[in-house]
């Protein structure tokens, strides 16, 4: 009717995965949209592989500023998307998209970010140049975390995986400074590193556990593990229980929410005690 005031549509992004109902992150977004006053939304959305270019193209039609990007579907949404960042090309996965308004995708990878940001709140002293990394794991999140250290300046990165034939394909990707191990030689590998990292989902609530013996690893080196549930693994009791400095996976996944909060909502969120506290108990 004439004279009516139009209301502004409230921005709307979520996360999609298959299956989602792990995923924290519907708790993070929303206690900054509380935080910061912001009358959005961020949803949760379980999508099939098969679904996933459909889905993704009907969501700007309903609102959608953009969608975060998990398991399995990391890959393929960079495949999916009109465009992408430079370092989403170069890992070779996205997690962060971000609808135009002509309904175009655009595809970043704000992993590596988040890595490096929680590695560096958590052991400001760590540094990726002081030796050797031993990656575990070849899928999406190992590609962003290798593309992180060599960025950081890694001079040599042990990646070793289940499959070898993976690990190898990401050697290939990344160049000669990534060395692939087989799984069963991990532990050799341990010699000499600074940086310990898994990217699998050994040791997560209801995964088989990592069986790794961490003997060979220098006492000097700092341990992270992606899995934040349970938040201190069993890798991480073993590193720390050894000597080493420890980063829990809750971190990587805090730092790599605030790009795509910042896109979609307009406002650039901190990182602290506070968030990680609600995303904890949610």
């Amino acid at each position: 009717m004439a004279g009516m005031k139009q209301i502004e549509r409230p921005p709307v992004a979520g996360v999609i995965g298959d299956p989602i109902g792990q995923s924290r992150s519907p708790v993070l977004h929303g206690h900054w949209l509380g935080r910061y006053g912001i009358r959005g939304y961020y949803v949760p959305l379980e999508v099939r592989p098969a679904d996933l270019a459909e889905v993704l193209r009907t969501l700007p039609k309903m609102g959608f500023r953009g969608v975060n990007v998990t398991i399995p579907h990391k890959e393929a949404a960079l495949r999916i998307a009109d465009s992408a960042s430079d370092r989403a090309a170069l890992i070779g996965a996205a997690n962060t998209l971000t609808f135009h308004g002509d309904g175009r995708i655009h595809a970043d990878n704000t992993d590596a970010y988040g890595f490096l940001a929680n590695m560096r709140q958590t052991v400001p002293a760590w540094r990726a140049d002081a030796g050797p990394a031993v990656v575990l794991g070849a899928g999406g999140a190992a590609r962003a975390i290798i593309h992180a250290l060599l960025d950081a300046g890694a001079p040599e990165i042990r990646l070793a995986n289940r499959t070898r034939a993976r690990a190898e394909l990401l050697a290939d990707h990344f160049g000669a400074r990534v060395q692939p191990v087989d799984w069963i030689e991990a532990e050799r590998a341990l010699e000499g590193a600074a940086t310990l990292v898994n990217t699998t989902s050994l040791g997560m609530r209801g995964k088989p556990p990592l069986n790794l013996r961490i003997e060979a690893l220098p006492k000097a080196a700092v341990v992270a593990d992606i899995v934040y549930t349970p938040l201190m693994t069993d890798l991480l009791i073993r590193a720390e229980a050894h000597g080493c400095r420890v980063v829990d996976g809750l971190g990587m996944l805090l730092h790599q929410a605030v790009p795509g909060f910042e896109s979609w909502f307009g406002v650039r969120p901190k990182v602290d005690s506070e968030l990680r506290q609600a995303v904890l108990a949610g």
